[in-house]
């Protein structure tokens, strides 16, 4: 207790047995989240995508023509195919195992690396499989090879035994793998068979040459407990399935396949499918050798660009000048798009593969659909007009919303009661402008010093907002910090809430990287989710990451974000010469104009979190706030008990 009163500490031998080594599929169950991306419900679900795309690859790669995936009620789940199966002779590099047993337990093996055994494949790092067996506490594979069958058993990563033989299997090929996800990881989650079928039908849809069964014995009263998914059609099949009866612009889809190889000598292919409707919000599926990319990529932006000049100069062609306005906003407004492509070597942003970075990608599927789309433009004149007249329309909207907005904001201060403390920007119009709502006047000076007056205004915010959970509306409509951003942001609350009134393209929420400013942060968010949830939806609310520490040599500086990122850097250096001065800001008063521009407010130097609300689990999202933000705290008291075991750093 002295020590902590005096601020020293007691003395600790750090030499090289405080270097811990974490070996085998140690380093999964130490971080899930840098493999799976969490430890959530989506996370464990994406166990299964993982040991399915395996499977997938064998069936792309011609070997295997069924997929079997079932579920099991002890919420354990088994996929089987009919590929060539893993093999299980000793691995040339480990002699005393089994290749089944390398790829089971080992980080980065597998048989994806060289190309050699499969040309396109979901699966690069050779991480998959093996993660999906470290965080298993049971996991049982059997391998059918040779018309013999060969079995393995595996608990959190580790063999319980040998692979043995376990019998003849004359009719019988391809591999086996039941597994069930370890609560120790992901607490009471359960696997939810809508979920899991609605993976399984969307890889069917995906390579026409595969036919997959599902079989659940779990029943939720909504899902098919048996099925089997065989589309001939492929994504012009899955695009009829989403669009439903929903009126569309053309009598029929533009959809197609393309080999590379056939047209560029480069191997893979892109399929697509995509048509235009007046019934519901455009939307595009996109994937890289099956693996879902919803975060987009290349490939998306490659098929946007052939369709986008597609249309423009088709329009040129029939003599529409209107045409050169449509932009891509315009295309996606009431577009529905599927796009799959079969690349070799993708580079995706992350283990979970959200994002393809694969640039030649994009120009590959620009250069094969923008061929395609010219002449089934041509080709359908009725569709092709009715689609241009609809996209013109649309530009001639968004150029027309635009220009009252600027109008509407060249007068702002006349028309609007703006609040006193609001620091506007000067520009004329919403796009590429930013509010920063601060957390105080002292963190509002530095700002307002730090920002560009063009396009950058703020609201200081004085001490934490209301919790408007479970608020009434009365109490909401007259607090003062509620009023003020309100009346900031040029909108109304609820239902009275028009996207179109916005007055700021990014909203950044921007407040001291502590506890108290994570709670005013979290404050913000519930209020922006409960009564602003469009804005959300839209992609205009931010989070601002301000670092925790500075650290000066000489005349170099650099930022550090967290303890963990300043360790590093210390024991890295700076590459300069003299002591290392660590400054640690306890708010962003504390911050000079200098420093608050280059790590927060400049956009070339800045890091942002977009904040995003999962489509596939918006429910569980509202749940998640209600339990977390609302009037219960025996709600809060439960996750916590719940998901403690989770946390690997707290600060207090």
């Amino acid at each position: 207790m002295n020590d902590l009163l005096t601020g020293s500490a007691p003395e600790q031998t750090y030499d090289a047995s405080s270097i811990e080594v974490l070996e085998g599929l140690e380093p999964v169950r130490k971080r899930p989240g840098m493999y799976i991306g969490g430890t959530d419900e989506r996370a464990m679900h994406h166990l299964v995508a993982e040991v399915l795309d395996n499977s997938m690859d064998e069936a792309v790669a011609g070997h295997a023509s069924r997929i079997e995936v079932e579920l099991i009620s002890d919420n354990s789940v088994t996929i089987r195919d009919n590929g060539r199966g893993i093999p299980v002779d000793p691995h040339p590099k480990f002699p005393d195992k089994s290749a089944l047993e390398v790829i089971l337990c080992t980080l980065h093996a597998g048989g994806k690396f060289s190309g050699k055994a499969y040309q396109t494949s979901g699966g690069l790092h050779g991480v998959g499989i093996s993660v999906v067996n470290a965080l298993s506490d049971q996991l049982r594979v059997e391998v059918a090879r040779n018309r013999e069958l060969f079995a393995q058993e595996f608990s959190r990563g580790h063999p319980q035994g040998p692979v043995e033989m376990v019998g003849a299997a004359p009719n019988r090929r391809g591999t086996s793998v039941t597994f069930r996800a370890d609560s120790e990881i992901f607490g009471s989650h359960k696997f939810k068979p809508a979920r899991l079928m609605k993976m399984v039908r969307s890889k069917a849809y995906l390579f026409s040459g595969v036919e997959i069964r599902w079989k659940s014995a779990i029943d939720d009263g909504e899902t098919p407990t048996e099925a089997t998914f065989h589309f001939p059609g492929g994504l012009a099949d899955y695009l009829k399935e989403s669009l439903g009866n929903a009126a569309t612009y053309a009598d029929a889809p533009f959809a197609g396949k393309v080999s590379f190889q056939e047209k560029f000598g480069k191997p893979g292919s892109v399929e697509w499918a995509i048509n235009w409707t007046p019934s519901r919000d455009g939307f595009i599926g996109s994937y890289c050798n099956t693996v879902p990319t919803s975060e987009g990529g290349t490939h998306e932006a490659g098929f946007w660009a052939a369709i986008l000049k597609g249309i423009r100069a088709y329009g040129e062609l029939v003599g529409n000048r209107k045409a050169a306005q449509i932009n891509r906003d315009d295309l996606i407004a009431g577009g529905c798009a599927l796009v799959s492509c079969f690349i070799t070597e993708p580079e995706f942003v992350g283990q979970t593969k959200d994002r393809l970075a694969t640039v030649e990608a994009g120009k590959l599927i620009e250069g094969a659909v923008r061929d395609h789309f010219d002449n089934w433009l041509a080709s359908d004149t009725k569709s092709a007009g009715a689609i241009l007249d609809y996209l013109v329309l649309r530009a001639e909207e968004r150029l027309r919303r635009r220009s009252e907005k600027e109008t509407a904001r060249k007068t702002a201060t006349k028309k609007l009661r703006l609040p006193g403390k609001l620091v506007d920007c000067s520009a004329t119009n919403r796009e590429g402008t930013e509010l920063f709502i601060v957390e105080g006047d002292s963190a509002g000076g530095s700002a307002k010093m730090a920002r560009d007056r063009k396009n950058q205004a703020l609201l200081p915010l004085r001490g934490k907002i209301l919790n408007v959970l479970g608020a009434a509306s009365a109490k909401m409509g007259q607090n003062a910090e509620i009023n003020d951003l309100c009346q900031a942001l040029g909108v109304g609350m609820g239902t009275r809430f028009n996207l179109e009134d916005l007055r700021y393209d990014k909203i950044i929420i921007m407040t001291d990287a502590d506890v108290d400013g994570a709670h005013i942060a979290s404050l913000l968010m519930t209020f922006f989710f409960t009564q602003m949830r469009p804005m959300i939806d839209a992609g205009h609310l931010y989070l601002a990451c301000p670092p925790l520490f500075r650290l000066t040599q000489g005349a170099r500086r650099v930022y550090c974000l967290d303890e963990a990122e300043k360790a590093a850097m210390l024991e890295r250096g700076l590459g300069g010469k003299g002591k290392i001065d660590v400054s640690r800001f306890k708010g962003l008063g504390e911050m000079d104009a200098k420093d608050l521009k280059d790590t927060t407010m400049n956009p070339e130097t800045r890091k942002l979190i977009r904040v995003t609300i999962s489509e596939d689990m918006p429910g569980e999202t509202a749940d998640l706030v209600e339990r977390l933000m609302g009037k219960k705290p025996e709600l809060r008291f439960q996750y916590i008990q719940q998901n403690a075991q989770f946390v690997e750093e707290l600060d207090v």
